[in-house]
């Protein structure tokens, strides 16, 4: 292939490959136990492939409508209500997307004009500031200190501006562990209210919550989900990441406008998966079990560290572990986490990844989304450092 004749200037001039892109690969050429990228390494309920060789069978295999198949429509809205309170219209406030990301990224360009200002949180998930700069905004950033990562209200307040279009917030927090709590909803409620200010919330782990707390999601604070985005994934829910297959909740003024969008980045998402997604929501236990399953590995993988010079932090939902290695190195976190993989066969992703100018908390994040066979075999390697 001849080279290209004349010079491209990116859009995003600041991004390369994505850590989990360049850790993943890495853990495939050494061969090493691959606790970076969140995706589980046990299948599916065979309940729910059942279900989608059903429908393709069936014949179901053509467009879906722009919005999502009406029943899984409906059965989002239904678990929504029943989980925090609030009803949505399936007709005109939930679209189905390709995973959260299409989800994030279509809000985003549909909401934000050049110029605009989005709000994220820090260490802030690798997706969120290339939308907002694709779309022609600035990200300004807040930070969350170690070691529980908690927002400081009162400097997130300091950056809003006449000029902030919208604020990023995830919680279950990706990639500390985090969690808000029903105090958080309400200071966010309080620096919004009297804005034009568009919440973006991202709950794709909102199932994944530990030690008895409940997920405080912004659809459970009504002043809020008047004016919010509520993105919900499918993949995290029932262990079907490849699927990519989730929702955008929100009320039908910014829904028209998501939609304006999303019938021309994707238009419509695969019509068999859907379906039998639908029937696997009949049975809500299929997603009320998921905190105590992932507790278990959670507090699995957490008692293996114990025997490493590892230091777990605090993990209060998703299923990532952050440790931090200060008994371990005093090397920065990217080279750690490559020296890990190459030499004791783990690969893991450093935090610094998720800040803009790189900052050493030196710390890894793992996902325990694994086997209790496959922690228990990392765990004896880390040991080893």
């Amino acid at each position: 292939m001849p080279r290209l004749p004349f010079p491209v200037e990116s859009r995003l001039p600041g991004v390369g490959t994505t850590i989990f892109t360049v850790m993943s690969r890495l853990a495939a050429e050494c061969g090493a136990i691959n606790l970076s990228q969140g995706f589980p390494d046990f299948s599916a309920a065979p309940e729910l492939l059942d279900r989608v060789s059903h429908h393709m069978h069936a014949g179901a295999n053509q467009y879906a409508p722009m919005a999502g198949i009406p029943s899984l429509r409906e059965a989002i809205c239904a678990r929504s209500e029943g989980l925090y309170g609030t009803r949505y219209d399936p007709e005109h406030e939930v679209t189905v997307t390709a995973g959260g990301t299409q989800a994030i990224f279509t809000a985003v360009t549909a909401l934000v004009r050049p110029g605009d200002e989005v709000i994220v949180l820090e260490p802030v998930y690798d997706s969120y500031v290339p939308a907002v700069e694709l779309a022609g905004g600035r990200a300004l950033r807040a930070s969350l200190a170690p070691p529980g990562y908690r927002p400081d209200w009162a400097a997130i307040r300091a950056l809003v501006s006449p000029r902030t279009r919208m604020i990023l917030v995830n919680s279950p927090h990706n990639p500390t562990g985090s969690v808000f709590t029903a105090g958080d909803l309400d200071a966010l409620a309080g620096l919004v209210r009297g804005t034009g200010i568009v919440v973006l919330s991202d709950e794709v782990y909102e199932h994944i919550v530990f030690d008895g707390a409940r997920h405080e999601s912004v659809s459970r604070h009504p002043e809020l989900a008047g004016r919010s985005f509520v993105v919900g994934s499918f993949g995290k829910t029932f262990h079907v990441t490849g699927w990519k297959v989730g929702w955008a909740l929100a009320p039908r003024e910014l829904m028209a406008e998501f939609r304006k969008v999303h019938q021309f980045v994707v238009f419509t998402v695969n019509t068999p998966v859907q379906l039998a997604l639908a029937d696997f929501m009949s049975d809500p236990r299929r997603w009320l079990d998921l905190p105590a399953f992932y507790q278990r590995k959670r507090d699995l993988f957490r008692e293996g560290l114990s025997a490493t010079r590892l230091d777990p932090l605090p993990c209060s939902g998703t299923y990532f572990q952050l440790a931090s290695y200060g008994r371990v190195s005093d090397e920065p976190d990217t080279e750690l986490a490559e020296r890990l993989t190459r030499e004791i066969g783990v690969a893991s992703i450093p935090v610094s990844a998720f800040f803009a100018d790189g900052r050493q908390d030196r710390v890894l994040r793992f996902c325990f989304a694994k086997s209790d066979e496959t922690l228990s075999r990392a765990c004896e390697r880390l040991a080893k450092v």
